[in-house]
């Protein structure tokens, strides 16, 4: 197992090059500025332009995987345990974790199979 490449509790494996991650990294980092910006304007989790931002993120997620109800909520979930995407988020404002948990709940109840 090549420590680099894998993440502990997953199966993930990043076999990308080095230009296709720096492109997630711009996609991700696009994608949470904008919900960021929503929850600063005080906008709900269930806000029309927070579902589309959330849609946004999903669409994202299919580049690697096919989330289904429980797995993209579940997915979710480590936004606001102490996980490393929870500091992320967190890093990018206060909150931000639970918002996109909440969000994210929200679309794959509505939306999701």
């Amino acid at each position: 197992m090549n420590d680099e490449s894998f993440v502990a509790g997953s199966y993930y494996q990043n076999n990308y090059s080095k230009e296709q991650n720096q492109q997630f990294a711009v996609q991700f980092d696009a994608i949470t500025l904008e919900m960021a910006g929503y929850l600063e304007q005080g906008l709900g989790y269930d806000s029309i332009e927070m579902q589309q931002a959330v849609q946004k993120h999903y669409d994202f997620c299919l580049q690697f995987w096919t989330p289904n109800r429980e797995t993209y909520k579940s997915l979710a979930m480590s936004y606001v345990l102490p996980t490393g995407f929870n500091e992320t988020y967190e890093g990018y404002r206060k909150g931000l974790g639970k918002y996109i948990y909440d969000a994210v709940s929200h679309f794959a109840d509505t939306t999701l199979s």
